[in-house]
């Protein structure tokens, strides 16, 4: 059979069959003796095509259907308003977003179509999506002094141990463009290292008091106390100012390891998932761009913390040169800092009324504006 092409075998069988389909007995096993020493086929499949039936399967019933097209076109809805998000991180949000959705009048599910849609697994997720997605169509080195760093302690990304909610990564993300000269707008991003949890707002310049101030504000829109803040050693972040603020403040201080940017995986992460996804590449300067921007943030982080669930590695084991990595499952920062036992529970009930007063789509639609308007 191996050295007949695919087109010779469709041959062969038409015309074998049409004799084997009109003849007696004798003729039919004599047609069938050659066609299978021919072939090299098993002689019941031989049987089944010569008799016309090569698409039958004996003891096996087609397939049924279970995803119609209704329970697609939500499907491809509710991706839609998730920020087209994957399969699996989808499947952990869809009960929150279709509740919300429905809240506020954007969806309008038959129980049964709901209750297909709950039931669906990531991977029948990714596949549904497979013809929509297909059809859719970066640092110049600063030192500090290093009598002032090393007076700042350093934390490496297996230092942390579980902390409670209130321990932030701080990182500042350039908008510079393709060139470096100038003043530019940077973006100050903190995330919480249990939950999450996400607040930029933008430095118009960088400098250590306008830093201050501007950490003094995300204090206020932060869910929790700031406890611990960890920087990278930008000069920005490593000098006398910061180092009295948290100080004054009782924040504990810590830094990176030098040009060890896995220290500060979690912030790093959110860099590009949040920052560069909202606003790309391009140069931001002046005020009314920092205006815009700061307009921006502040509508995305409802939108971020309330309906983007995000991965968290949770342990690593290495087996020679392979790393094995094990992560929790998807959840939102505000499902996080809900379900933490360490959270108050004035704190969980503040955010789950504001959790409740959310659209999902009204919050995606700003985000896109606003995003093309930056």
């Amino acid at each position: 059979m191996g050295w007949l092409s695919m087109a010779t075998r469709k041959e062969l069988t038409a015309a074998a069959g049409a004799r084997y389909r009109t003849s007696d007995r004798a003729k039919k096993a004599r047609i069938l003796d050659e066609f299978v020493d021919i072939t090299g086929f098993h002689r019941k499949h031989a049987m089944r095509l010569l008799r016309g039936q090569e698409d039958a399967r004996p003891g096996r019933r087609a397939r049924r259907r279970v995803y119609n097209e209704a329970e697609h076109d939500a499907l491809v809805l509710l991706w839609e308003a998730s920020d087209r998000i994957c399969g699996k991180r989808l499947k952990a949000l869809m009960p929150a977003l279709i509740a919300a959705m429905e809240r506020h009048g954007h969806l309008g599910l038959a129980p049964e179509i709901r209750d297909k849609l709950l039931a669906m697994s990531a991977a029948t997720i990714d596949r549904a999506l497979a013809r929509v997605r297909e059809g859719l169509g970066r640092k110049r080195r600063r030192h500090a002094t290093h009598s002032l760093r090393r007076s700042i302690p350093i934390r490496t990304s297996a230092d942390w141990n579980d902390p409670a909610p209130g321990f932030v990564e701080a990182d500042l993300v350039a908008h510079s463009g393709p060139s470096a000269r100038g003043s530019f707008i940077q973006t100050l991003v903190l995330t919480d290292i249990a939950t999450g949890w996400t607040e930029c707002a933008p430095l118009i310049v960088r400098e250590q008091t306008l830093l201050s101030t501007v950490l003094t504000e995300l204090r206020k829109q932060l869910p929790f106390a700031l406890v611990g803040l960890d920087t990278d050693n930008d000069t920005v972040f490593m000098n006398e100012t910061l180092k009295a603020y948290c100080d004054a403040a009782n924040i504990v201080f810590t830094r990176c390891r030098p040009y060890r940017k896995n220290d500060q995986a979690f912030v790093e992460q959110k860099n590009g998932a949040v920052v560069r996804r909202m606003v790309g590449y391009r140069r931001f300067e002046g005020l009314e761009a920092a205006k815009l921007l700061a307009e921006l943030y502040r509508s995305a982080r409802l939108f971020v913390n309330f309906f983007q669930p995000s991965f968290k590695l949770i342990a690593k084991q290495r087996d020679g040169a392979r790393v094995r990595k094990t992560y929790s499952a998807p959840a939102t920062p505000h499902q996080r800092l809900a379900a933490d036992a360490r959270t108050p529970d004035a704190v969980r009930h503040h955010l789950q009324e504001i959790y409740a007063a959310l659209d999902p789509v009204a919050l995606l639609e700003l985000w896109l504006i606003l995003g093309d308007a930056a």
